[in-house]
């Protein structure tokens, strides 16, 4: 799986999630309980399940957060790696005075 986007879905610990190609949202769920809905391309909130309202999938033209996340998705740029190591020198002193 390629990551081109990532975002804070929930404020509590994310514990499944969905990708449902054909409408192309994404489904998360977290450990507090809530099921909450998003555009899988470009991370924008859809709503949570149990909602008054019903989906507007086709609506993404304005960017909405739930109350508890304030980061917008972050779009992955294919040169940054997240696990890139680096090499860094540290050499071991000893200091008795410490």
């Amino acid at each position: 799986i390629k990551e081109e986007l990532c975002w804070r879905a929930h404020s509590n610990e994310v514990v499944d999630l969905f990708h449902e190609e054909e409408k192309n949202v994404v489904v998360t769920a977290s450990i507090d309980g809530s099921v909450r809905l998003w555009h899988a391309t470009n991370g924008y909130y859809l709503g949570y399940f149990g909602q008054p309202r019903k989906f507007e999938l086709a609506d993404i033209s304005r960017l909405i957060l739930p109350c508890d996340v304030n980061n917008f998705p972050t779009i992955i740029k294919e040169e940054s790696k997240h696990m890139e190591k680096k090499n860094f020198e540290y050499p071991l002193m000893l200091d008795r005075d410490k």
